[in-house]
């Protein structure tokens, strides 16, 4: 039996054919920006990189909840 993806990491296959980058390097882009609330990053992925609303929002938060502590 397969697992699902669920969540977030869901969107991954679809933002990394669509935008021609690996997650990765969305990520890295993500945790190098000076910008750090959620919604910031989700408006800097619109406008700077031209992701959708969606995909943006996916990458912002799992992304950031990569970095909270536990």
């Amino acid at each position: 039996m397969t697992e699902t993806t669920k969540g977030p990491a869901s969107y991954f296959p679809s933002i990394e054919k669509k935008y021609g980058r690996p997650v990765a390097e969305w990520k890295e882009l993500i945790r190098s920006s000076p910008l750090t609330k959620h919604m910031e990053l989700v408006g800097w992925l619109k406008t700077e990189h031209g992701l959708g609303h969606g995909h943006a929002n996916a990458l912002v938060a799992h992304t950031l909840a990569e970095s909270r502590p536990a």
